[in-house]
């Protein structure tokens, strides 16, 4: 059975730095796809460059960062901006809240990429809580396109709601940058038969980027996948680098 690897890239759009380094990982490494929160201020250039460079570009759901494209009052703190917290997010938000704010997000990506996603994940990971959890289930199999699933109980889930999603998942986000190029090779060196994802975080860490916890782990993530190191142990070992659009 032969080695098919997904390495996306999260966050696309949170800031400048982040879109550029996702690019460059695509360009020099074995990043293959992105996710982009469309909450944000996103240069029509980094889009049209990731299509141009064929980086799969799917959207990153998000309930948890800046503030929402609808009116929805379960998904919003005081001060209307999302609840950082996935859990207490996800159990604060009403359905048709959660509802109407994928959509338009489904909505916003289609009018920046001029396309549809190639999939959907989620920031925080909110996208495993109820409601939430039903509503990117619903969307995705409307827009007939494969979701994430970072675990044996999320995957047999997707698939039993008949939507498509990889084999494996492998990635973290913690006070320490996951995909040093150390721990990059040894997964790949290890990397089952079936098609895995990587779920990773590369970018610059711009001065809009000061505020998060997972800054210059970013860079170190941006050498460990955007390396010509990387993209030839991919090659040496046989492993086909693809995106959300080769999960069948």
């Amino acid at each position: 059975m032969t080695r098919r690897l997904i390495v996306n890239a999260d966050d696309f759009g949170l800031t400048p730095g982040v879109s550029e380094g996702i690019l460059a990982a695509h360009r020099h490494g074995i990043v293959t796809s992105t996710t982009m929160l469309v909450n944000r201020e996103i240069p029509r250039e980094h889009i049209a460059r990731a299509h141009d460079a064929g980086l799969g570009l799917g959207l990153h759901v998000n309930l948890t960062l800046g503030r929402p494209l609808t009116r929805g009052a379960s998904l919003v703190d005081d001060g209307g901006s999302f609840v950082r917290d996935a859990r207490r997010a996800a159990a604060r938000a009403e359905a048709g809240d959660v509802e109407r704010e994928v959509e338009a997000q489904i909505e916003r990506f289609e009018k920046l990429a001029r396309a549809s996603p190639t999939h959907l994940d989620s920031h925080h990971h909110v996208g495993l809580h109820a409601p939430v959890r039903e509503v990117v289930v619903d969307a995705a199999r409307r827009l007939g396109v494969p979701v994430r699933s970072q675990d044996e109980a999320t995957r047999a889930r997707t698939r039993s709601a008949g939507l498509r999603t990889p084999d494996h998942f492998f990635g973290e986000s913690g006070p320490d940058a996951y995909w040093s190029l150390t721990r990059t090779l040894a997964h790949l060196r290890a990397l089952p038969p079936g098609v895995s994802e990587f779920m990773t975080h590369p970018g610059w860490c711009d001065a809009e980027l000061s505020y998060s916890r997972y800054g210059r782990q970013r860079e170190v993530e941006l050498v460990g996948l955007g390396s010509p190191a990387a993209r030839a142990a991919a090659t040496a070992l046989g492993i086909t680098l693809c995106d959300f659009r080769a999960v069948r």
